[in-house]
């Protein structure tokens, strides 16, 4: 039996390495632009760099010349997060600079850096940006390695010359020392000399600052719409000067005060006609980070993109035309990325706190009533029944939470309301059929329809392009930029527990059935499929995840089979999964670099000798987390403890009714277990891993209740009727 484990185990991993290998072969559309772009003639790239706007702010009469370029050009929502959660203005322009995230000192006796005041734009003395040493240091602190310089020293090292305008533009176009070898202050009259000077070309137009949402220290004069109107001005008089033949990209780099959001980028030019733009790093349409906008600079005049830069040259989905109603239809697919990842961000935590603490109250309700023996027995029948349905409504709410994305929720007025409506129309279908089909006969058969439920629609998800997932109450946040694709923390702690408790009522079905051995491969088969969506590159993209999952699905296996789960078989696990990840992650370093996801991009990291600078800064992640969300904190030992407890004492007061789920459900115990290894693997070796198993017991912790409270449903039955019989005598 362990031989065929292993034959799985290793034809698996080779599918896995084949597929990756194999999709090599098969260049983004990002990448393919780039070979193409860069085969052609060095052209010129004209950046327009602002800030504080979005494209919620755009319309044909307050922003003429941003509309203009909407219409004639390609655009994106674009995510400007840096190493703070809001950007000022001199972090997104060495965001530019760097190709990946940097920000500059945020001098203030507040304690969180996001409610001190941005600092002024920097002098430029002598071609000398004077705050670079400032910066230097600012960048060294925060591990993210952002080499200050990288554009302007990649367009030196190509022949090329850098032409900054404005002091924030030096600050994107110096090199390594702070050097900005061609500067100039921002005049109209020379406006067409600045901008004829070099092929590539830096220009501030001004950022715009939002007086009431600037932090305290920072003092406004004038007002947004002032502030907007001169800002579209300058705009079309950079155009209008602007060489002819040249792409323009016009980048809105930074926040307009505490509050973050998703910003604007749009291009014109050679290689940009009507459109929306496509991002390989975010592997996106219409959705891309300001690291994308240095690697399109550099594309444009014919420039190789060095690895460190971490997004991809920006392409364009081609519009038939550049009818005022294309560019419409645009704007507000635009604007319902901006609403949405707004809007979204804002509800997460109270709704996540209201579920999680509703799920514990109601449950130490219905422990109080049982344990206590309160009411009569027909009243307990009615909790036990009422608690079933609350449980498998509550375990439908995470997948819900994602299908609610089907519908336009951010539109509406009221957001918590709206995306309340959306979430509970689905949750209503679902548990619905989990609890009327047939199989609600059955203990595990709810939980089998809400897992499998739930796995499906996020493996689909991740292989379309994780639409469901972006700007989510339980996916992806664009406006925090952790990811844009592929299994997050939250994603990938729902995944893996639905899969691993559907594997368990599937195999606890096969095992009641006498068929062992088609339960084991039931269990392999099913979490193959979930370690593979979770592990490729192109779909799931998510190193922390099969190292978390396969020790779980493992110890499931040998259990089902009857095999004890030994040190020298877990130890051949361990190094099995650790070959795995590196074989996925050294076969996604072969792809072209452009699309590389974040696993082969550790790979280079390693190479270059910055991996532990991720790994601390991940590790620094997951503390500030535990220690500052109160849900998290009290929910993750909550859930893991209720685990262990059942775990560890099958047949004390407090779970016998699971040791008579054990008895009905023979996988149901190994399960769990499988589920506890996985849980917490998950929380050890990911960044922000508290989130999996906290997120992870919303859908565990109903699904289990929802079983055990079966089995006790049917004893209070048969109490209930052999009282009342009793009495009738």
């Amino acid at each position: 039996m362990l031989r065929r484990a292993l034959a799985v185990t290793v034809a698996l991993a080779t599918l896995v390495v084949g597929l990756v290998v194999g999709s090599a072969a098969w260049p983004s559309q990002a990448s393919a632009a780039v070979t193409t772009a860069t085969d052609e003639p060095a052209g010129a790239v004209v950046v327009v760099g602002t800030g504080g706007i979005s494209w919620s702010d755009v319309d044909e009469q307050t922003t003429p010349n941003l509309w203009l370029l909407l219409r004639d050009g390609s655009a994106a929502a674009l995510s400007v997060r840096s190493v703070h959660s809001n950007t000022c203005p001199v972090d997104g322009w060495l965001g530019l600079s760097s190709g990946s995230r940097a920000a500059g000192p945020r001098p203030g006796e507040a304690p969180n850096p996001v409610d001190r005041p941005c600092t002024p734009p920097p002098t430029v003395t002598d071609g000398v940006v004077a705050a670079w040493p400032t910066y230097e240091a600012a960048a060294a602190e925060t591990r993210f390695d952002a080499r200050l310089g990288l554009l302007g020293a990649t367009a030196a090292a190509g022949g090329l010359c850098v032409k900054a305008v404005d002091p924030y533009a030096a600050v994107g176009g110096a090199r390594p020392d702070g050097r900005v070898e061609h500067y100039a202050a921002w005049t109209s009259e020379r406006m067409l000399e600045d901008l004829n000077a070099c092929p590539v070309t830096l220009v501030d137009v001004g950022s715009l600052r939002d007086p009431d949402d600037v932090a305290d220290g920072e003092s406004v004069t004038t007002s947004r719409a002032e502030q907007l109107a001169e800002i579209d001005a300058r705009i079309g008089q950079v155009i209008e000067a602007g060489p002819n033949g040249a792409d323009y990209v016009v980048t809105s780099m930074s926040d307009a005060g505490v509050s973050e959001r998703l910003r604007l980028v749009v291009a014109r030019g050679p290689h940009f006609g009507p459109g929306v733009l496509v991002s390989g790093s975010t592997k996106q349409t219409g959705l891309a980070q300001l690291s994308d906008v240095t690697a399109t600079v550099l594309a444009s005049v014919g420039l190789p993109v060095p690895d460190a830069v971490g997004g991809s040259p920006l392409t364009s989905d081609p519009a038939p035309d550049n009818s005022v109603q294309r560019a419409q239809a645009r704007l507000t697919m635009l604007s319902d990325y901006d609403e949405a990842s707004h809007d979204v961000h804002g509800l997460v935590e109270p709704f996540f706190t209201v579920f999680a603490y509703g799920q514990l109250v109601i449950y130490l309700l219905v422990l109080l009533v049982w344990k206590g023996r309160l009411g009569t027995d027909r009243s307990r029948v009615t909790v036990l029944s009422r608690v079933r349905v609350l449980s498998v409504v509550a375990a439908s709410v995470p997948v819900s939470t994602f299908l609610a994305n089907l519908l336009p929720w951010w539109r509406f007025p009221v957001e918590m309301l709206s995306v309340v409506l959306a979430v509970g129309l689905f949750v209503a279908a679902i548990s619905t059929v989990a609890l009327r089909g047939p199989w609600r006969h059955w203990a595990l058969g709810p939980m089998a329809v809400v897992s499998a439920t739930t796995m499906l629609v996020l493996a689909v998800d991740v292989m379309t392009g994780s639409r469901l997932q972006l700007s989510s109450l339980m996916g992806l946040q664009p406006v925090v930029a952790g990811r844009f694709y592929g299994m997050g923390n939250p994603t990938f702690a729902l995944f893996a527990t639905s899969t691993i408790l559907l594997c368990t009522a599937v195999s606890s079905w096969l095992v009641l059935a006498g068929r062992r051995r088609a339960a084991a491969v039931a269990v392999g088969v099913i979490g193959g499929f979930a370690v593979v969506v979770d592990a490729m590159p192109f779909w799931g993209a998510d190193g922390g995840g099969p190292p978390a999952l396969v020790p779980g699905l493992a110890y499931l296996v040998l259990a089902v089979l009857g095999l004890r789960l030994t040190w020298q078989r877990a130890l051949l696990v361990a190094a099995g999964v650790v070959g795995l990840f590196f074989l996925i992650a050294g076969a996604d370093w072969l792809r072209e670099p452009a699309s590389r996801s974040h696993l082969g991009r550790f790979v280079q990291a390693i190479i270059d000798g910055n991996a532990l600078d991720i790994v601390v800064r991940k590790a620094q992640q997951n503390v500030e987390i535990l220690l500052g969300n109160a849900p998290l904190t009290l929910l993750v030992p909550a859930a893991l403890l209720f685990v262990i407890y059942v775990l560890a004492r099958p047949t004390s007061w407090g779970s016998r009714a699971m040791q008579r789920s054990y008895d009905q459900a023979p996988t149901l115990r190994a399960g769990l277990i499988a589920l506890l290894i996985t849980l917490s693997i998950g929380f050890l070796v990911n960044d922000s891993g508290v989130a999996i198993p906290a997120v992870g017991a919303t859908l565990a912790v109903p699904l289990i209740v929802s079983v055990s409270v079966s089995y006790l449903l049917d004893e209070a039955r048969a109490t209930a009727q052999t009282r009342s019989a009793r009495r009738r005598r």
